[in-house]
């Protein structure tokens, strides 16, 4: 057994991090069903993943609300039941407690510094809980789209940059690099840069650690990825597929600023790409609509063409909300990813493109295929 697993959490302080947090507490308290939890299906029984039980909550936000103060605005907008924010509250105090200030770019220092203090949280936060193993999960903010610097695309290279006071990494890539240097697999929820650099790789697999990512499926590109297959196996062509999706909340507020969107919209449209084999027109549009709340809704057109050409259209519409839809996912893959790290895997967890939009280390974007890669590898673990 993987033993006690510490999940560090990047936006902690978050909609979806203290879902997370609030949902653990309350199943393994027999307080709700696991409904979502693919770790807790036959199919995985025996994986092998720690139990609920055994996590340990802790991690890094810019932001200051206690955890019990934002469990209160999620139930009241819908998010948790009512009555759940009291019935955890200890399990939240628990984890407000383990929370450190994160990292913020443009301060004048040198990142290796940054680093430095990040690495030095988790190493606490293992050592002071006796934890056998940390697993880092970015679950912030998604970041504008960055380029790398060619002239850093080695880890020597990274390391001498890192020292200067010029910002080199999204801080995204510093949380995964102080993952890494402190022992840490690290999951990227977010289509933030992350881990995906060749430096980041190169010192993921030196340091013997696995990593996963990216971008989170858990809603309208959870139905692309079941309804796309059904168009290639019958043959018929997609001509166009276009979105619209409407956020509320934190993460809609983020997308409002169009560098941000275009690292969501651009997972997106990779995925769907490899389901159909060929490029389509249209686009997906990311609207901020603030009275939506925590709740998003999507609507999809999709044109196609069958026999002789004729010209036909699918259209659906996805409402759902985002906290709820992904705090289980963000509990496998820790989980997963603990129990990936204690069978010594190394690298990127291509076995995990069941949970992503845009996954790493997998080109393969049909779910029902991810499923059986996932319960195939998985039941190896065991």
């Amino acid at each position: 057994m993987p033993g006690r697993v510490g999940v560090w959490l990047v936006g902690a302080r978050g909609s979806l991090a203290v879902t997370s947090i609030a949902g653990a507490a309350a199943v393994r308290a027999g307080l709700a069903e696991p409904i979502g939890l693919v770790g807790e299906t036959p199919a995985l029984a025996g994986a092998g993943l720690p139990p609920l039980a055994d996590l340990v909550f802790g991690g890094h936000d810019v932001a200051g609300t206690p955890l019990a103060k934002r469990a209160e605005q999620l139930a009241q907008a819908g998010v948790l039941p009512a009555t759940l924010p009291a019935a955890v509250a200890g399990d939240l105090a628990a984890a407000d407690a383990e929370i450190r200030p994160g990292a913020t770019c443009d301060d004048g220092r040198p990142q290796a510094d940054t680093v430095e203090r990040l690495r030095a949280d988790l190493v606490a936060f293992r050592d002071s809980n006796a934890l056998d193993r940390v697993v880092v999960v970015n679950v912030s903010s998604t970041e504008p789209v960055a380029a790398p610097r060619p002239e850093h695309a080695g880890l020597a290279e990274l390391n001498r940059a890192l020292l200067s006071t010029t910002d080199v990494l999204p801080a995204s890539s510093l949380y995964a690099y102080a993952a890494f240097t402190s022992g840490c697999p690290f999951v990227d929820f977010t289509p933030s840069t992350g881990a995906r650099l060749p430096a980041l790789h190169e010192l993921a697999g030196s340091a013997g650690l696995p990593y996963a990512g990216n971008d989170g499926k858990t809603g309208e590109t959870l139905v692309k990825t079941a309804l796309a297959p059904m168009f290639t196996a019958r043959a018929l062509r997609v001509l166009s597929w276009s979105g619209t999706n409407l956020l509320g909340g934190g993460d809609g507020a983020t997308l409002a600023d169009p560098r941000a969107a275009a690292s969501k919209t651009e997972s997106k449209r990779r995925g769907l790409e490899g389901l159909l084999g060929h490029p389509v027109d249209g686009r997906t549009h990311i609207d901020y609509v603030p009275d939506l709340g925590d709740w998003k809704t999507a609507w999809d057109h999709v044109s196609f063409a069958g026999f002789l050409g004729v010209r036909m259209s699918l259209q659906f519409t996805w409402q759902g909300c985002d906290s709820a839809l992904a705090a289980p996912l963000v509990l496998d893959l820790a989980r997963l990813t603990a129990r990936a790290h204690q069978a010594g895997c190394a690298g990127p967890l291509g076995a995990l493109a069941f949970f992503f939009k845009d996954p790493v280390g997998s080109t393969e974007h049909r779910i029902a295929t991810q499923y059986e890669q996932l319960c195939a590898w998985a039941g190896g673990l065991g």
